[in-house]
């Protein structure tokens, strides 16, 4: 029987080193980012680190369970159809899977008592979609050294 996504992500043995990656594939993309909407997002990113310096990996540590199952039935077609490259597969579906990560996103972050983050990802939310499709190809590629 093949395991789920989710399952090899949060494995005891596994879920360190995700984690270490998600926040990698953050940095990256937030490097990528140009122009006033990367400017604006990365005053964002400076804002709340400065209020919780380790926001990063404690978001990533709180959101991988719900952001893994989230990407189950991504993993499973992926696996079904043979597919080589799990980061070109989600971008292949970029509007499905960007939804049901900001569909994850949201209801995580619907539960923080912390105001800066709430603040900070309504003002961002709209916008939230494209930046999650950008992501895709990193994200699934660092999901997949894991999983596989």
């Amino acid at each position: 029987m093949t395991m789920t996504l989710s399952g090899t992500l949060l494995a005891d043995s596994t879920r360190p080193a995700v984690i270490a990656d998600l926040v990698r594939v953050v940095d990256a993309e937030l490097a990528d980012k140009k122009g006033l909407s990367g400017a604006a997002v990365k005053a964002a990113y400076s804002g709340v680190t400065k209020v919780v310096p380790d926001a990063v990996p404690k978001a990533a540590k709180r959101l991988l369970p719900d952001v893994a199952r989230a990407l189950d039935p991504f993993w499973a077609d992926f696996r079904t159809s043979g597919g080589h490259d799990f980061g070109a597969y989600l971008a292949g579906r970029g509007d499905e899977a960007s939804a049901a990560l900001l569909a994850a996103t949201d209801a995580k972050v619907g539960t923080t008592s912390r105001d800066v983050v709430q603040r900070t990802y309504r003002a961002f939310r709209g916008s939230a979609a494209a930046h999650v499709r950008a992501a895709l190809p990193r994200l699934g590629a660092a999901l997949q050294r894991h999983a596989s």
